[in-house]
């Protein structure tokens, strides 16, 4: 009964963000674009990745899922979309945005290979209204921003793969592990 509840109120929380319209992608990557590193690293990129909005939801076990689409030099190439569960302490709901950048071809053939999996130790730069973090194998470290417009981020690739994720809203709780899984097909 908890198990059918758990993925009820996954699939609602998702379902408002499952189609994303055109203009949201380029909101979105201009978003990216304007906050520090993620921008001088879009610029100079061999391809990525965008989601406009990724849904997340969970009780104790949690989900995530949210569509996107692959360019290759600035060139739309096929459409992603990424599923994630997560077992362990979490609560609530949350709506975000993600940016995976792939420094060279090797990367993007990688991503578009097939189902492409980062685990949950992958690094990723958060930029909230409020606040960022950054978590890693090699430690942790915060920045502050005034809001989306004045976000800044710090990072780099690992692998030749750089991720930035914008919060967009919601609230929720979390002390959990699991990886993000991606699918992709060619346009």
């Amino acid at each position: 009964m908890l198990k059918r509840l758990i993925l009820t109120l996954t699939v609602l929380l998702m379902l408002p963000i499952s189609a994303a319209r055109a203009d949201e992608y380029t909101d979105t990557l201009n978003l990216f674009k304007s906050a520090g590193e993620s921008g001088s690293l879009l610029h100079s990129a061999y391809g990525y990745a965008v989601f406009p909005k990724i849904g997340k939801g969970g009780v104790g076990i949690g989900g995530a899922h949210g569509k996107g689409r692959v360019y290759e030099k600035g060139k739309r190439i096929g459409d992603t979309s990424m599923t994630q569960v997560t077992v362990g302490f979490q609560l609530g709901g949350q709506v975000y945005s993600e940016l995976i950048l792939f420094k060279d071809e090797r990367a993007l053939k990688e991503f578009t290979n097939g189902n492409f999996e980062f685990s949950a130790d992958a690094n990723a730069i958060a930029i909230t209204a409020a606040a960022g973090a950054q978590a890693g194998t090699t430690g942790t470290s915060t920045n502050v921003s005034g809001g989306k417009k004045d976000a800044k981020t710090t990072g780099a690739y690992r692998k030749g793969i750089a991720v930035f994720t914008v919060a967009k809203g919601g609230l929720m709780y979390e002390a959990s592990v699991g990886g993000q899984k991606f699918s992709y097909t060619p346009r």
